[in-house]
């Protein structure tokens, strides 16, 4: 008869492909649950004889508690790595742990792994209830009975010990320390048989060091012989056996007591964690480097040059950072795809690494830019790194499908610590370095830009540093403002429905109206456009919540690249669609196709999570990019929006007018509607009526308005011309 297994994970399309390849198997699969209340209610009704619990589950209890609560032997899915994550987990006993993604020898053996495991541990549970009935019925009473029950008493105990500790290893002492049992786990880990064991002082057959420094460590079993009392191994305790193999090992040791309480022996039992160890350190690692490049990411590096950061104010240190970017990715990018661009980087990883020091910090700081950090560098001498940086680059060309594409980068460098800047935080000198980098850029690239400290009013002309805070001032004093533009239906054969687009604008300090182009490049440079995004569905959904339109009413709102990546992003618009009163239905999220592209599996996740909710998505600037179609049928959006630039000179550019065809026609074989931007005027609008896109927005259709000022009282058709 097939294990019964029981999935517990929100992500319909993972629940449903686990669930699929389970059931391939050969296991069966009656009951996927997504949060909690379905997990407790699935195992009640179906008694699984396992359950496969996803740790970041739907609702308010996830599932590190919910195996809490479950009498059922737990394995966790998870793509998580945070050490408190891990140690909650752990609490709970699970049966083993299955890394996102994982392959189905992976699953299987896992799974095996645990029913076996369980069933053991049901079989040793019979036994002591066993062992436990015996002893009850034995009647003291004569001498020669009373001896029988110390030795059985004695062999109760350690028979107790050694029977809960089977999977794991475990090694018996007399009250002198030497060895009288090896369990078979503990002759494997050790080497040694319990032949040549018996006898031999458990310091010979057992060597615990520190898995780090190979130092010794203290023997639990003379800690335990020497104070009567369980004794706990150090942390980063490891056995070596021997045959010299080392394994990561935890656990215990606790003494066997006569009925004097007079300590007899010890019994020390260790369970093998090397996979776990090693797991937890393959996920720390995966946390703090990136995954196309394996250099250090941006946390990580940020990490170090605070670390950098403090021990220039404690010592006087002098370091330095390099802040670099490529002038030529995005042509290899657009040029041939993103595969090479990806190749593109990882040459220009190894190539750096040659070029720096052991004791230097390399990352990957997002896309094409890498930062360096020079810890105890003189300014001298962080120049001549960045200089063999551009060099080592400089002289570099890269090849893809017989084209060859010459390298540069621009690279800004800040010098901190000792006569550096002062009292300057990480943020700020990331801040500067990126400023510095893209002042090399503005001065033709190819080169190396110093920040001095004057450079600060030429950073505030170029306006990035300025702008910074003038958005965050604007976050903090909600000095934003929503309009809101008309998106009008060219199909006059079908019902109309009114559909508008949510428009950003930033008020300054003069009560003047700022553009989104104005302020959107340096918000997404400095990361403030997920504080951004926040603002505006959180604004946008309360003021829809009190508007009166019908059901067929639909209002875009627009997210950034870097929302598809935020992890609160997608709780945070499930909480304001439930506390909002907003009707899902009536709410289209709009993604640019280069973000779409640039994130694809995170975006498909994203709008396949907010459509399981009733959202709609359109995908904006379509054509925009290189590869547009090749990556348009991997995305499941509703609406297609026709990048302007195709728009604008339809009217009397035919190739124009061939790509705005080709788009719409391909969005309709897709079964998705397309729009129209940049339809300045009537010509452009009837030209696009020839063709058969679907609707149609510009200034032609309708100027922007405040969303206050919104009137969905009396739409109106376009009229034929």
């Amino acid at each position: 008869m097939p294990s019964k297994i029981l999935i517990v994970e929100d992500e319909s399309i993972v629940a449903l492909d686990l669930q699929r390849r389970l059931i391939v198997l050969g296991y069966e699969v009656p009951r996927v649950a997504a949060s909690h209340d379905q997990a407790m209610k699935a195992v009640n009704e179906i008694m699984p004889d396992i359950v496969l619990m996803d740790i970041n589950i739907s609702g308010d209890i996830d599932g590190i508690d919910t195996a809490a609560k479950i009498n059922v032997p737990v394995i966790y899915l998870t793509a998580y790595s945070e050490e408190k994550t891990l140690e909650r987990a752990k609490a709970t006993k699970p049966y083993g742990y299955l890394i996102k993604p994982f392959s189905e020898r992976e699953l299987h053996a896992t799974i095996q792994m645990a029913l076996e495991r369980h069933n053991v541990e049901l079989r040793l549970k019979n036994n002591e209830e066993q062992l436990a009935i015996a002893y009850a019925n034995l009647e003291v009473g004569k001498r020669e009975l009373e001896v029988r029950a110390t030795e059985l008493f004695q062999e109760k105990q350690r028979l107790e010990v050694t029977l809960n500790s089977i999977g794991d290893g475990v090694i018996t002492t007399d009250e002198y320390g030497n060895v009288t049992y090896l369990n078979p786990v503990a002759e494997e880990k050790t080497g040694w048989t319990i032949l040549e064991a018996c006898g031999q002082a458990a310091s010979k057959v057992l060597v615990i060091v520190n898995e780090e420094t190979q130092e010794p460590n203290p023997s639990p079993i003379e800690a335990v012989l020497r104070t009567g009392k369980i004794s706990g191994m150090s942390n980063h305790s490891a056995l070596i056996g021997k045959h010299g193999i080392m394994y990561a090992i935890e656990d215990s040791a606790a003494p066997m007591l006569d009925r004097d309480n007079k300590v007899i022996g010890v019994v020390l039992v260790f369970h093998d964690v090397s996979d776990a160890r090693r797991l937890s350190e393959e996920m720390t690692y995966q946390a703090t480097h990136d995954a196309l490049t394996d250099l250090v990411n941006r946390s990580e590096f940020d990490r170090r040059l605070q670390k950098a950061i403090e021990s220039s104010s404690l010592h006087g240190h002098q370091h330095a950072l390099a802040y670099l970017d490529l002038d030529q990715f995005k042509i290899v990018n657009d040029t041939c795809g993103h595969n090479s661009g990806d190749e593109l980087l990882r040459q220009i990883t190894g190539l750096l690494r040659l070029t720096l020091r052991a004791n230097d910090t390399l990352a990957r700081l997002g896309g094409d830019e890498f930062g360096v950090l020079l810890e105890s560098c003189p300014p001298y001498f962080a120049l001549q790194i960045a200089e063999n940086l551009r060099n080592i680059i400089g002289d570099f060309h890269f090849v893809w499908d017989e084209k060859t594409f010459p390298i540069s980068v621009s690279i800004g460098l800040v010098n901190f610590g000792g006569n550096g800047p002062e009292n300057l935080s990480c943020a700020e000198i990331l801040r500067i370095a990126d400023s510095a980098c893209y002042t090399a850029k503005d001065l033709g690239r190819n080169r190396i830009h110093v920040y001095m400290e004057d450079d600060y009013e030429m950073s505030k002309r170029h306006g990035e540093i300025d702008w910074y805070t003038k958005i965050y001032s604007a976050i903090t004093q909600n000095r934003f403002v929503l309009y809101a533009q008309k998106i009008v239906s060219l199909n006059t054969t079908q019902p109309y429905h009114e559909h508008v687009e949510i428009l950003l604008r930033l008020i300054n300090t003069e009560s003047q109206i700022i553009p989104p182009m104005a302020f959107i490049p340096a918000a997404e440079r400095y990361g403030l456009m997920p504080e951004i995004d926040r603002w505006v569905v959180r604004t946008a959904f309360a003021h829809i919540a009190k508007l009166e339109f019908g059901a067929t009413s639909l209002f875009s709102i627009n997210l950034s690249g870097a929302s598809l990546n935020d992890e609160k992003a997608l709780p945070f618009i499930f909480e304001q669609l439930e506390t909002s009163g907003v009707n899902s239905g009536s709410i289209c999220f709009e993604i640019t196709e280069t973000a779409a592209i640039t994130n694809l599996l995170n975006a498909r996740a994203f709008i396949i999570a907010l459509q399981s909710k009733g959202c709609k998505f359109a995908l904006d600037d379509f054509g925009s990019g290189m590869s547009s179609f090749s990556y348009l049928k991997h995305l499941p959006v509703n609406f297609l929006k026709i990048d302007g630039c195709f728009v604008k000179d339809i009217a009397n550019d035919p190739v124009d007018a061939a790509m705005v065809a080709a788009i719409n026609n391909i969005g309709h074989v897709m079964v998705l509607e397309t729009i129209a931007e940049f339809v300045e005027d009537k010509e452009i609008l009837k030209k696009l009526r020839e063709i058969g896109v679907d609707y149609a927005q510009g200034y032609e259709v309708g100027h922007p308005v405040p969303l206050s000022q919104l009137d969905l009282t009396a739409p109106k058709k376009i009229e034929q011309t």
